[in-house]
Parts: structure tokens; sequence; C-alpha cells
């Protein structure tokens, strides 16, 4: 049984219940009883479940206690994943991961065998739950409240951006513990589980030979790629911003700005700077960080880091012409490497895709100069990497129509890499019969 379809009805269930429940007139922070404006709850419930962190209201102002505390649980559903959610409760209850299950499982999160998986679920949730309580025990230093404390910590794992300022986090940018601690919730969030499981357990796993256990390629991969995409955007925004937004303030300020601001693009829609004050050099850099994105099995979208590595490793290897990819003295199987060019291709196809539609339903505020057409595309990697990012009030003035193509592109990216090459990988065939070879000229 394909349970590809089954995965994206969980997340449209899961987004219409949040959407009643986030415009019933409790979740409402006016307290006069009225519905909430149903496409404004529509869009959070979606930007909420798909983790992007998108708005089209202000959070703080907007809901109440109750509507908030709605929006973390969509989040922190999103985040697992309602694959993962309802592995956990069947695991909860005693039942048995179906064969199909556990193999869609595996893909998510990298994992190369059935063995162990069961407690592979379980350390996710427990994991989870531990770093988010840590960040907000962390933040409670700051706030001296626990319910900020507890929703900014969730929000930076979870990589989500929703903030109770209508500023984002400009108003914490004084604060170098605060965003230290935000920047470093946001990092564990977007390296994906199975590297920090990797991390926490090599040291102590004892492999049959007695020896110890190791990194494995995977955690070494995302790990290296990481740090070097954060050290090129940590520069870059530093050399490009010195004198732009950066300007006027204290050379440490300076740093810790550069630092996290070098950290959200790949994974978060938190921002301290605003991004239409940012010069066109370092909203590029954005862009293809956003593209890129975090670790597979995280809260991040992209294409993630694994495939650009492949990507790379590949083109290096045609360079030098060479047959094989190969990684750390480690081959990397040709099927790994036509599944990283199909996502690839696949995020640039539902880019171009996304970007051609609000062309069209904003065609009239382009032609009228209130929207950029740089802003759209910026917009619309954005949602389709579920970032959160936006150029000024872009999300706000959308029409309507725009407004759900960005809903659409916010559920495309946070089942399209993992689902349309799950897709296609259960429809693997063999020829019988083979066809004879010709060169064909490209390039």
């Amino acid at each position: 049984m394909n349970r590809r379809p089954s995965i994206a009805f969980g997340f449209l269930a899961l987004i219409a219940l949040g959407a009643v429940l986030l415009a019933t007139p409790w979740a409402q922070a006016a307290g006069d009883g009225e519905w909430g404006d149903p496409l404004a709850s529509l869009f959070t419930a979606f930007s909420a479940v798909c983790v992007t962190g998108l708005t089209v209201v202000d959070i703080g102002s907007t809901y109440s206690l109750a509507g908030q505390i709605v929006l973390l649980v969509l989040v922190e559903i999103g985040c697992l994943g309602l694959m993962t959610c309802g592995t956990f409760l069947l695991i909860a209850v005693g039942r048995r991961l179906s064969l199909s299950r556990e193999f869609t499982l595996m893909n998510a999160y990298g994992v190369a065998q059935v063995k162990g998986l069961r407690g592979l679920i379980c350390w996710v949730v427990g994991s989870m739950l531990f770093i988010e309580s840590i960040g907000a025990f962390a933040l409670w230093f700051h706030f001296r409240e626990v319910y900020p404390s507890i929703f900014y910590s969730i929000m930076g794992f979870c990589n989500a951006g929703f903030g109770l300022e209508p500023d984002s986090l400009s108003s914490f940018a004084d604060c170098t513990g605060f965003v230290i601690v935000m920047a470093v919730l946001t990092l564990l969030g977007g390296t994906g589980f199975l590297v920090l499981y990797n991390l926490c357990t090599y040291r102590l796993a004892k492999r049959p030979s007695g020896a110890r256990g190791r990194l494995t390629l995977h955690t070494r991969v995302v790990l290296r790629f990481s740090m070097w995409l954060l050290l090129i955007a940590f520069v870059i925004f530093l050399l490009a911003e010195w004198k732009g937004v950066l300007s006027g303030m204290p050379p440490l300020k300076k740093f810790v700005v550069a630092f996290y601001q070098a950290v959200t693009p790949r994974t978060c829609g938190f921002s301290i700077t605003p991004t239409e004050s940012l010069t066109p050099l370092t909203r590029f850099t954005y862009a293809f960080l956003m593209f890129i994105g975090g670790g597979p099995g995280s809260a991040a979208a992209g294409i993630k880091v694994t495939t650009f590595a492949v990507l790379i490793y590949t083109w290096v290897a045609m360079c030098r012409g060479e047959t094989e990819t190969v990684i750390s003295n480690r081959v990397v199987p040709m099927d790994i490497v036509r599944e990283s060019i199909v996502i690839l291709m696949a995020l640039i196809a539902f880019v171009a895709l996304v970007v051609g539609a609000l062309l069209v339903t904003e065609s009239a505020a382009v032609r009228s100069g209130a929207v950029e057409s740089n802003s759209l595309f910026f917009e619309a990697v954005s949602a389709i990497t579920t970032t959160g990012l936006s150029v000024g009030s872009t999300t706000r003035d959308l029409s309507t129509s725009g407004k759900f193509v960005i809903m659409v592109a916010m559920f495309i990216g946070r089942l399209g890499a993992l689902t349309v090459v799950l897709m296609i990988g259960d429809r693997e065939s063999t020829r019988r019969v083979r066809f004879p070879s010709e060169e064909l000229v490209v390039g």
C-alpha cells in the first residue's frame, strides 16, 4: 500500500483542524466573541504545520494565549511530522510498525537499516523535548517568564520563525545571550535528528568487535558543509553589511548579529535586521542558502546539505574524468547521485512554477510598483524551502490568490523533496528489453 498520499492527507487534515481552532473566538486576542479572519487563520495554520513562519497577521496581538498554544502544537507536530508522531503513538501503545512505514521513516531520517528504528523514533521525540526544555531554561534568564521562554525555544528549535513581537527579533538585538541561545537552537533543529543521535552515541555505542562507534559519513558531511556554509554566510554578511544595516553598531554586536543572520536563512524565518534593508548581494546569498536548507530529517527544507554535497562531489569527479562520486574515501552509490539530481531539478521546477504563479496573481501590483518582482522571487524561495523570511510586508500585501499560491508552495516544500522522490522510488521497474546506446551531444 502506498502511504505517500496518506501523509499528504494527514497534513491537510491537521491544517484544516488548526485553521478552525485558530479562527474560533477563544483563540482571538480581541476577546469580543467574534470569529477570526478565515483566510488569515488558514494561512497561519499552513505556515505552522509546514514549519515556515510566514504570516499575514501579528501573532502576539492577534491570538490569545489559547490561540498561541494551538500554534505551538501545530508547529511541534509539523516539525516532527505526522508520520513520526503517529509512529511514536503506535510504539507507546505497543503496536508493531508496518514494513512500509519503517522504510518511509528510514528514508526520512537516513537510517540504513530497520534494526533499532523504534528506539530511534522514541529518541527523536525525547531529544526534541529535552533540547526545547534546555533552551527554555536558558531563555528564562532573559525573559524571567515561563511562557515566552517556552514559546521562543520551540520556535527556535523547530525553525518556525513565529514571534510574539511584530519586528521578529529586532527588539532583542542588544541581548547577546538571547541571540546566541536562539542561534544554537536553530542550528540544532536544522542539523537533523540522525546527526544528533550519532553525535550522542558514537562514543558510547560498541560494535561487535568491541571498538567504539564512529561518526558516520552522513554526520561528517552534514557537519562539514554546514560549517562551511555558515562561515561563508558570516563573512559575506559582514563584508556586505558592515556599512549597511550593521553601521552604527559596536564591533561585538556586529559580529553577534552577523553570526545569527548567517544561521537563520538556511532554516529559520527569524531575523534581527530588516530583510528589505539588506544589500542585493546579501539577499541573493540568503536565497542561495534557503535553497540548500539544512540536514535530512531536520526541521529545515531545501535540497538539504547532503544533496548539495553529492552534487558538488559529482561535479568535481566529472571534471577529473572519474566515473564514481567519492566522499571521504567512500563511494556514493549511483542511486543516491540520481536522487540528488532529481531533488535539485524538482526544487528548481517548484520555484519556477511558484514565481510564475505569483507574477500572474500580482501582475497589477508589480506594474504599479507596489511589489517588486525580486521580492516575489525571494518570497517564492522562502515559501518553497519553508524558511519564512520575507522582504518587508510582501506576504501581507499579496492578493488573496497570491496567498493561496504561497500556501500551496509551503505545503509542497514541506512534502515535496521527500515525498516526490519516494513516490518515484516506489515505481522502480526493470526493463526486460535493452535498447542500443547512442552518443548524444550535450553542453
